[in-house]
């Protein structure tokens, strides 16, 4: 067959590979090519059948169209232009190119000296003529048809989320009832034994890691490792192969209406900050071949070298309009074509950085937050990066929420026992306001949680003091070294019972507290089930039993306490609110929030400054700036680091009496009612919540400034 561009020709648009139903037009952006070539490929990307140069260039896109071209057909581009890299250009026609646009990647790309545009042994300097095509992978044309009949976006409000964060192959590789053939797969990940566990445990949204097209690092493989965790993205609209059972990308479209169809919102981990091509010594694969001036930040002393803020080689030149709006249009094709309702961006601060700096009002921001489909989806913020100025935990602008490692750090350090911590624990169970509230942002903008891919599971936070990362490679020398862990007297796993059941107790006690607080509470895949991963903190390149979640705890006693944490959440409105309590008083003498001592008084500067106090009580109630008609029950919640301890339980806004309805301290369920003049025994290391028993008037014996006292902590504490 022959092929050539229509003289009908026309500028669609839209970039990419788009099919019209009678043929293809395609169209990339290259602001300093001299000249682009589309390249045609047999089925299986093995025999270039075609290279034709795109006749249209208009504003540095460059495009044609091809009658008779339609779905499955396989392509890619090759670059003319100029070969300075001192000026920043590494153009070299030799290298195939992946489109940055293409919606499905076919073949498996096979690392060879080929796929580099300089002589691998000399410097980056150097040019390479050996043709790349053989090594590498191409894109696919799509048809973009597929029955969304019966799917509807879910939309959930952020007060009433819980997200789940999971790898689509480590969540399905060992269940004993998914499939073989469906292990490791979109299809494995919605399939019913999934779901059913989902449901159950009362998740509202399941957030992926990266399932945009991605790389095996070549030292990686060399090693007999894999790049497990998948932060190496060179395809941004197009889902990674190895989670297709088949070679359909609507695989991935049906698991999204599964989901939907059970009520799970469906977030993606995208990496917009960086590319797997590396440094200036990485290899040319797509964009440092079509553009590299264009698609990366450069050295502003000597272009030659790429600006690198997030540790990988390279950072995405987002401040390019042409790069940003490659990501604007693949956010919106996730949504719009595959029906994502949210995104949690790696590495976040990279993508906010103009002049090298971060700036929240800069263009990415404002472009997302002026976007009709992108402002109204689940905007999450990994909110540092590793360049100077990257940490920026609450800095980020409404709608996006943002992890929140401070909760996860001070959670820990307060159920290991260090001193002082009951300061940062109030701020961490209120939706950590010293951080959030400000800009009108909302007591959900913190994304809580006790651990994430990127670190200890729950299970070996309470398991290990120290890594143990000897399987990377790297000689343990990789991965965070400072985890504020407990192995409670044992390192790893042990026979003894005692420490065994010390080791359960504190899992209760900080799933509860992820539970109780305000903010949005997200769950790593597999901690409910006390997955391990025999300490490695850091497991980015273990896809084998190491990486992926251990399903042998499903007959644990842990995954009971976690759907009845998970449903108390659910049931108490108090513990997620939209507005931060600051603890004003209504104009009837209402209190929002108080904080106590065991004694039943108020916290005063000498309790919030004694570094032996291990034990706060708070009681939460309605924001005095919640609408009447929003009903919520009142709670007690006692926190205890300590050992038993007696505790006094207040009279606050009428309330006298208590009953105790959540202890992790305990086995039983069945509580007696509390009077305040008698104390209750709280008993080490658990946390315990009281609701009332009837109500009356306020009490008139405390002053206004007495009940304002607690908030003194906010203005102190870190």
């Amino acid at each position: 067959m022959s092929y050539s561009f229509s003289e009908l020709d026309f500028l669609k648009p839209e970039l990419g590979a788009e099919y019209t139903g009678s043929g293809t037009h395609f169209a990339v952006f290259s602001a300093h090519a001299e000249q682009i070539e589309l390249c045609l490929f047999s089925p299986d990307g093995k025999k270039e059948v075609a290279r034709l140069p795109l006749p249209k260039r208009e504003g540095d896109i460059w495009s044609g169209y091809i009658a008779g071209v339609g779905p499955g057909t396989v392509y890619g581009y090759r670059a003319h232009g100029p070969y300075d890299p001192n000026a920043g250009h590494r153009f070299n026609s030799n290298k195939l190119l992946l489109d940055p646009y293409a919606k499905q990647v076919t073949g498996e790309l096979t690392w060879d000296d080929a796929l580099f545009g300089y002589q691998i042994g000399e410097d980056d300097l150097s040019f390479d003529e050996r043709d790349s095509a053989p090594f590498t992978v191409k894109g696919v044309v799509q048809d973009p048809d597929f029955d969304w009949a019966g799917e509807e976006a879910i939309r959930r409000p952020w007060p009433d989320t819980i997200i789940y964060e999971a790898h689509v192959r480590g969540l399905t590789m060992t269940h004993p009832k998914v499939p073989d053939r469906l292990r490791g797969t979109f299809l494995g990940m919605c399939s019913d034994p999934i779901i059913d566990h989902l449901v159950k445990l009362g998740i509202s949204a399941i957030e992926l890691l990266p399932i945009q097209y991605f790389l095996d690092d070549r030292y990686l493989l060399e090693n007999n490792l894999r790049n497990y965790w998948g932060y190496q993205t060179l395809g941004f609209f197009a889902p990674q192969s190895r989670y297709m059972s088949g070679d359909k990308i609507t695989e991935i479209k049906t698991m999204v209406k599964k989901f939907h169809a059970v009520g799970i919102e469906v977030i993606m981990d995208v990496v917009y900050n960086h590319t797997a091509e590396g440094s200036e010594k990485g290899p040319t694969l797509s964009f440092r071949g079509l553009d590299n001036a264009s698609y990366y930040i450069l050295s502003p002393d000597d272009p030659r070298h790429t600006f690198d803020t997030t540790g990988t080689g390279n950072t995405l030149n987002a401040a390019n309009p042409m790069v940003m709006r490659m990501v604007l249009d693949s956010l919106r094709y996730w949504v719009g074509v595959m029906h994502i309702d949210g995104f949690r961006f790696d590495l976040a601060s990279t993508l906010g950085r103009q002049d090298m700096e971060f700036d929240r009002q800069g263009l990415f921001f404002g472009a997302i937050r002026q976007d009709p489909i992108l402002a109204g989806v689940k905007l999450i913020a990994e909110p540092w990066d590793v360049g100077d100025g990257g940490y920026q935990v609450g800095g980020f602008p409404h709608p996006f929420r943002e992890w929140n490692d401070k909760f996860r750090d001070d959670v820990r350090r307060f159920w290991k026992g260090d001193g002082g911590m009951v300061s940062e624990i109030s701020q961490r169970i209120t939706g950590s306001a010293v951080q959030f509230n400000h800009s009108d942002r909302g007591a959900t903008s913190s994304i809580n949680l006790l651990s994430a891919h990127d670190g200890f599971t729950l299970m070996d936070t309470v398991s290990f003091d120290d890594k143990h990362n000897e399987a990377n490679g790297e000689e343990n020398r990789d991965g965070h070294s400072d985890n504020h862990s407990d192995n409670m007297g044992a390192e790893g796993v042990t026979d003894n019972e005692d420490i065994n059941k010390l080791r359960a107790r504190r899992r209760r006690n900080m799933m509860a507290t992820l539970m109780l607080s305000q903010g949005v509470p997200m769950i790593l895949a597999g901690d409910e089930l006390g997955n391990s991963q025999d300490g490695n903190n850091n497991a980015y390149c273990q896809d084998n039993e190491i990486g992926w979640t251990d399903w042998a705890g499903l007959g644990d006693p842990f995954l009971d306490f976690c759907r009845q944490a998970v449903a108390f959440r659910k049931a108490h409105p108090v513990l997620r609110q939209e507005r931060f309590l600051t603890g004003e008083v209504s104009e009837d003498g209402r209190i929002e929030i108080a904080w106590y001592k065991p004694d039943g008084s108020f916290m005063d500067d000498g309790a919030w400054n004694d570094d032996g106090l291990q034990v706060l009580g708070v009681y939460v109630s309605r924001s005095v700036h919640a609408p009447e008609t929003e009903t919520m029950d009142d709670l007690f919640l006692i926190f205890n680091a300590g050992g038993d301890c007696e505790v006094h339980l207040p009279v606050v806004n009428g309330l006298k009496q208590w009953s105790r309805v959540l202890d992790t301290g305990t086995e039983t369920d069945a509580f007696e009612v509390h009077e305040p003049e008698n104390p209750v025994i709280v008993y080490a290391q658990s946390v315990a919540v009281f609701a009332p028993k009837g109500q009356t008037e306020p009490p008139k014996d405390a002053t206004k400034a007495e009940r304002r006292r607690w908030f003194q902590f906010g203005r102190r504490s870190k």
